[in-house]
């Protein structure tokens, strides 16, 4: 899955079909998951392990069978403990407003008057075989699976809405925006900048905040510190870099940010557990007995 920035730019499916299916494991360059959002909507699948997922202010821990929803414009992240899960990515405006009907429903989400539920446990037999059925119907992508697909997607939407699986304007659970976009521009100033020097001070004045508040606003959101996700983005970076490219460690180390490369292989390996090289070999093992 591509997380080349926060606010994901990318086109996900075709225009004509507007829904990728992703798989993703321990082998995958960008299997843990920096934070972003998107326009789309989001349907995680987990098939094993567990994951942890940040959404704006909630954490939820899921496991296999879980089903994760995350809605669109919700800030998300997510570490994943020996995890192997299947992403949706789609817009849900796009494929399903074809009726009067479906636009009733639909508009209640797009006008944020209501959110679908973000967590599904495996014991929830009303939504648990509707993913599934969906996501192996996204996952075939021969002809006339998008009609399937379709149809899937429909039947899910309408059983959350049967079942009232929303969180509606008037519960007052609907986190409030303004806050969440306070770190948008604070996320993609990382994204852009971060094989530069990139200092606390420089992303405190971007919210808008002293050095010091900002750091318990940016922990309460995110769950680590300012400086702290700066360099866990930066590792994460360095993989995408590691399986991709045939750069030296010192020009890695540069190129992320990393001024001297003792240093970098230091905080590789602590969030890693292991050395960039170490690193490099495994990947490229996986790839050539994949």
């Amino acid at each position: 899955m591509h997380y080349q920035e926060y606010n994901e730019k990318i086109v996900h499916g075709t225009q004509d079909f507007p829904l990728a299916f992703y798989h993703v494991d321990q082998e995958h360059p960008r299997y843990e998951m920096p934070f972003h959002w998107h326009k789309e909507t989001e349907i995680i699948r987990i098939l094993s392990g567990s994951i942890t997922i940040y959404l704006n202010e909630e954490a939820f821990h899921a496991c296999s069978g879980d089903i994760l929803w995350i809605n669109q414009g919700v800030l998300h992240g997510g570490t994943p403990a020996d995890c192997v899960y299947e992403c949706l990515v789609f817009d849900a405006a796009a494929l399903l407003m074809a009726s009067s009907v479906c636009r009733r429903y639909l508009n209640l989400l797009t006008g944020k008057k209501a959110e679908i539920r973000p967590f599904f446990s495996s014991d929830e037999s009303f939504v648990r075989p509707l993913a599934d059925r969906l996501f192996e119907y996204a996952k075939k992508g021969t002809p006339g699976s998008e009609l399937a697909t379709l149809g899937a997607l429909f039947e899910l939407f309408g059983t959350i809405y049967e079942n009232q699986y929303f969180v509606s304007e008037s519960e007052n659970e609907i986190p409030d925006p303004d806050k969440i976009h306070v770190l948008k521009p604070v996320l993609e100033y990382i994204d852009h900048s971060y094989m530069q020097p990139v200092t606390l001070e420089e992303l405190a004045k971007l919210a808008g905040m002293s050095p010091r508040y900002f750091c318990r606003f940016f922990d309460s959101y995110i769950h680590r510190t300012p400086i702290d996700y700066l360099n866990f983005y930066r590792i994460e970076r360095a993989c995408h870099f590691l399986s991709t490219s045939s750069w030296s460690i010192t020009e890695l180390a540069y190129r992320c940010g990393f001024n001297d490369s003792s240093y970098f292989v230091k905080i590789f390996k602590k969030y890693k557990g292991i050395t960039p090289k170490q690193y490099q070999k495994m990947f490229a093992e996986n790839a050539s007995q994949g």
